[in-house]
């Protein structure tokens, strides 16, 4: 699988139990830092949303990680440089960085001590305790944003 292009889509129960994980914020509950994602469709201008994992290290920094790989909503805020983060009738804009291959260890390490128990399925069998080696060999299927 080449990482630069990996991608993991939705299958069996993922389809009802992301419709339920994505109502979630737009009634204003948080799950673990859990919030609506919105961004501008590349090609057709209109927003699109997915519930993520929002991650705040402590100094405050916050990121976003895409589990899944290049997924739709990673291409399109790519394109757009920012979107809006919504819980309930909250709503937070913001622009984003991607972060370097070669700085995301420790971001992936922190992401899989906080949403392993969810996510770690799509981290085939690298958790919280691989090496600093293996998850820079898998840091180029996880694209990593710096929100601003």
């Amino acid at each position: 699988m080449d990482l630069n292009t990996r991608y993991i889509g939705p299958a069996g129960f993922d389809a009802v139990f992301n419709r339920i994980a994505n109502l979630l914020p737009k009634l204003g509950i948080s799950v673990m830092g859990s919030r609506l994602l919105a961004v501008r469709g590349r090609k057709s201008g209109e927003w699109r949303t997915t519930m993520v994992n929002l991650m705040v290290r402590e100094a405050g920094e916050r990121f976003l990680v895409a589990p899944r790989g290049h997924t739709q909503w990673v291409r399109n805020l790519r394109v757009a440089g920012g979107g809006e983060l919504r819980l309930g009738r909250k709503v937070e804009a913001f622009t984003a960085t991607e972060v370097a291959d070669a700085d995301k260890v420790p971001l992936l390490r922190l992401y899989l001590r906080k949403w392993g128990w969810e996510v770690g399925r799509f981290f085939e069998g690298v958790t919280k305790d691989a090496t600093d080696e293996e998850l820079a060999a898998i840091a180029p299927g996880f694209p990593v944003f710096r929100l601003n």
